[in-house]
């Protein structure tokens, strides 16, 4: 069998390169009045017969270009595009070298019958602060979603988890027809809709409503991508459904309904699952590989969430059903409006095991603990924006939105604690059970007047959040103290919590014009908070045989105001190669904390001067260097606070400081990146330098039955800076391959700082991850993506009789797609894990398997497919982390091995012709 395979990948590989000859085509593109070179024009070359593209290549500053590629082609049809000119057109030889000279292009003063046909077929088109490409000139296997379109994108990263990178900048939404799509999360619409509808994908720094509608410029932080659709397809309807069912009970079903007619869309989506997804990929090999969560944020315990909507608590397996609508319109120059809602519920179960060895100034004890959890949440969100322009000088925006949760969730649990000299010294055993109900609801107003074209104007903006948040907490808690004072705790206590939080803040911002492109800003700011936390503790009475003894000790009623006035004056700078500007705050913060229950009230007065500000510099077209600074500070939490002690956990028993100052935190971050798309050659560095002042750390006292103790206090000397670079480079032998190459170390230097038993913890944790990776296009049958890293970790501690730690983690990947023969697709996602140095007991290594085979039937409508997870039933979940005062090693439930057979059908309706595919029929 794999002497058949290879014969077929030779074959694919080399026959159509014994018909493919090189041609080579040079020249210099230059403005036809002024002679001026013309930095990036596109000149690309495509097929006579049917308009295919062959290839394109830029220009660079001095107008030069170079296109070298293979073709059997014996003609050519060349194309010169530049935007503002006319397209100049010739045909040429398809196999040959040919030296073209001086080329000038016309300036376009008018429209021209038959322009923009040829320009719809340009494909990338760089204009001052937008990058267009046309989605028809990068082919993608049939039915590939849009995230797929994006890999083949030159200039643009998408890794594992769907983040995307621009030249190293991150995408933070993705917008359909510069509308949001469900959520500002870029992977709904990247991992939902299909790269067919596609029209042009254009990028552009990310800038707010506000700043589109008064001319600003983005900062440049992160990137925008808006997705064109087809003007064919830009009325009709895009449906899919899939289902499937496999071993273990595993299923999945999951739904997307879109219409679109204009600027006006309705979407629907739906899914219910127990393998850990969100269900919004349809990709047609990987979207049940468990891997591939379109649409969702992952927090780093492994739950997930969908536009603020959680699933689960953490680590383990989760069964969860969603249910989602959206709808969108707007005419431009008068309205644009957003709407959507969210229902989602989940069940989650795990079991944990951890081993920690705490650093003490004498030695270490360590603890390891086996646990099992239960839980349940059922959550519901609605979100809208309003959008008005009232003539061409006004607008109103109002975004609300609002959010409800209720959660359920059992936590048993064993832990024992030990040392080397004396053995086992405690052990506790703790059933833990909680309902909690929270509410949330957010609004922005924002008004903006314009006063002229320069970019004079003033706007006033409110915002507010109340939200609260109630529980009910049950704990009994057995606790056995072994040695000369041995003795048996029992806690059976229940709590009740009452959170509110109120914010308001009102302010208006000026903007003047002080020359060409220069402006000043002056802004002031109110912001009223308050937090209210009713903490009511009550033991239980055997006697009653209920909970209704009051523990006035572990009991609270806190209220915590804060209110806060903030002028700010900033200057701005807005030129096409020079684009900078900086922002001076001076922060006047007045706390009021009162403790009814004790009757115990103080205040506290800040000032802070706060700076922001960046410089983006273009070198050159596709060199831009870039330098962000900005500082902020944060207010100690109500529970940092609270001079009560909180007993949830008896083994570590916690109090607030009343006395706590804000944290300021102090960033920096520098970046560069060069993309040459002559040679489709991009590189980037960045570094981003944290410190931390007046940072809440906590300070522990651990008696000698290793019960802790632990309050917090301001600590100086906190940092986290990190770095790294990208370098890629694409190759192409011909139609028949091409390589992308990706290299990416980076690292991360971290100082952490602690309090334990009196004395100064400092750990300095260093990391270094080398990577690189790179994917393989072999006659577009054939896609394979290898991947490597390699993380070398250490940890250094002040406290000279504790050893540092040392150890390295490897992960390889490979990934591969084989498209025949024809409507099959076989699809193989391998991962090697391997966690260094971790305890005995705990899995170091796995290697996880996923792999698919589909075929699509009657005219590629429907999709069957068969799912095997984890086929080698390795997959664990076991990692290492180190802090100032610990070192331990967690291994979690995790989705095992199971095999599905799903099923997938295609719907789509649109205006126009009928599709190749058969399955899309005219109005």
């Amino acid at each position: 069998m794999h002497r058949a395979l290879l014969a077929f990948v030779w074959c694919i590989l080399v026959f159509p390169s014994l018909y493919a000859q090189e041609f080579r085509i040079t020249g210099s593109v230059v403005d036809a009045t002024t002679d001026e070179p013309l930095e990036a024009t596109t000149i690309y070359a495509e097929s006579p017969k049917d308009s295919t593209l062959v290839s394109y290549t830029i220009s660079d500053e001095n107008g030069f270009f170079e296109m070298e590629d293979r073709s059997t082609l014996k003609e050519l049809n060349l194309f010169f595009s530049f935007n503002g000119y006319r397209t100049l057109t010739m045909k040429v030889e398809g196999q040959a070298v040919l030296q073209l000279g001086v080329l000038k292009l016309e300036p376009q003063t008018e429209e021209l019958e038959g322009v923009n046909v040829v320009a719809d077929r340009v494909p990338i088109i760089i204009k001052k602060d937008t990058l267009e490409f046309n989605a028809d000139s990068f082919k993608v296997r049939p039915d590939a979603t849009v995230e797929e379109l994006l890999k083949k994108l030159p200039g643009v990263e998408v890794d594992s988890d769907g983040k995307i990178t621009v030249n190293g900048k991150e995408v933070n939404q993705v917008l359909v027809n510069g509308q949001v799509f469900f959520s500002n999360d870029p992977k709904v619409a990247t991992k939902s809709l299909p790269k067919e509808i596609i029209s042009k994908i254009q990028i552009t720094d990310t800038k707010t409503k506000a700043q589109e509608f008064t001319g600003e410029s983005g900062s440049g932080e992160s990137k925008t991508i808006n997705l064109t659709i087809k003007e064919d397809m830009n009325k009709g309807v895009l449906s899919r459904i899939t289902a499937g069912y496999g071993t273990d009970g595993r299923y999945q079903a999951n739904t997307l309904f879109n219409y679109f007619n204009g600027n006006e869309r309705i979407s629907i989506v739906g899914a219910s699952n127990n393998i850990n997804s969100a269900g919004f990929s349809f990709d047609e090999i990987y979207d049940m590989l468990g891997r591939s969560r379109g649409g969702i944020n992952i927090n780093r315990e492994g739950g997930f969430s969908i536009s603020g909507l959680n699933f689960g608590f953490g680590q383990g397996i989760i069964t969860s059903n969603t249910l989602g609508g959206s709808y969108a319109n707007s005419k431009k120059g008068e309205y644009e409006l957003l709407g959507n809602y969210f229902f989602a519920s989940s069940d989650s179960y795990n079991d944990e095991k951890i081993s920690r060895e705490n650093i003490l100034p004498s030695g270490v004890f360590f603890t390891d603990s086996e646990s099992s959890f239960e839980g349940n949440t059922v959550s519901n969100r609605g979100a809208a924006s309003f959008i008005f322009d009232i003539g061409k000088s006004l607008r109103v925006t109002v975004e609300p939105a609002m959010s409800v949760n209720r959660t359920h969730s059992v936590d048993a649990s064993t832990t024992q604690s030990s040392t080397n000299e004396d053995g086992l010294l405690n052990l506790n055993e703790r059933l833990r059970n909680e309902d909690g109900v929270g509410r949330n609801f957010t609004n922005r107003f924002d008004m903006t007047q314009k006063f002229d074209t320069l970019g004079t104007f003033v706007r006033l903006f409110f915002n507010n959040t109340n939200s609260t948040n109630d529980k009910t907490t049950g704990l009994l808690n057995t606790n056995d103290i072994f040695g000369d004072n041995a003795r048996t705790e029992i806690l059976n206590r229940n709590t009740l919590s009452e959170d509110e939080n109120d914010t308001y803040e009102l302010g208006v911002t000026y903007r003047q014009v002080l020359g060409k492109k220069l402006f000043v800003d002056l802004t002031y700011k109110q912001r009223e908070e308050k937090k209210a936390n009713v903490r009511s503790v009550f033991d239980f009475d055997m006697n009653m045989n209920s909970y209704s003894n009051f523990n006035e000790a572990l009991s609270s009623d806190f209220v915590f105001k804060t209110s806060q006035k903030i002028p700010a004056l900033g200057i701005k700078r807005d030129r096409e190669k020079l684009n900078m500007g900086v922002d001076l705050e001076y922060v006047f913060s007045d706390l009021n904390i009162a403790e009814f229950l004790r009757d115990n009230t103080f205040e506290k007065s800040y000032k802070n001067i706060l700076f922001n500000g960046y410089v983006n510099y273009t070198i050159k077209e596709g060199k831009r260097v870039s330098v962000y600074f900005d500082s902020d500070f944060n207010l100690p939490q109500i529970n940092q606070l609270q001079p009560v002690p909180d007993v949830s956990d008896p083994l570590n028993i916690v109090t607030g400081n009343p006395n706590l100052d804000p944290s300021v935190s102090k960033n920096i971050y520098l970046n560069y990146n060069n993309f040459n798309w002559k040679d489709r050659t991009g590189m980037f560095l960045y570094m981003g330098l944290n410190f931390q002042d007046n940072l809440i750390s906590p300070v522990t006292e651990t008696d000698d039955n290793l019960l802790r103790q632990t309050t917090y206090m301001n600590v100086d000397g906190n940092y986290n800076h990190y770095g790294g670079m990208g370098y890629s480079r694409e190759f192409k032998k011909d139609s028949t391959l091409s390589v992308k190459l990706n290299v990416r170390p980076y690292f991360n230097l971290q100082k952490n700082i602690g309090f334990v038993n009196g004395q100064r913890l400092e750990a300095r944790r260093n990391t270094f991850t080398p990577r690189i990776s790179t994917s393989l296009n072999i006659n577009k049958i054939l896609e394979v993506e290898p991947g490597y890293s390699l993380t070398f970790n250490s940890t250094k501690y002040n406290i000279q009789s504790y050893e540092d730690i040392n150890f390295t983690s490897h992960n390889a990947e490979l990934k591969m797609t084989l498209y025949w023969p024809e409507n099959v697709i076989w699809g193989n996602d391998i991962r090697y894990n391997y966690n260094g140095n971790v305890s005995d007991g705990f899995d170091k290594d796995a290697l996880f398997w996923n792999m698919s085979l589909g075929v699509q039937l009657f005219k590629k409508q429907t999709t069957l497919k068969v799912l095997a997870y984890d086929l080698l039933n390795q997959n664990i979940n076991t990692r290492r982390t180190t802090g100032q005062d610990f070192i331990q090693d967690f291994q979690g439930t995790v989705l095992q091995r199971y095999f599905m057979l799903s099923l997938t059908y295609k719907f789509d309706q649109f205006g126009g012709k009928k599709s190749k595919e058969g399955n899309r029929f005219m109005f």
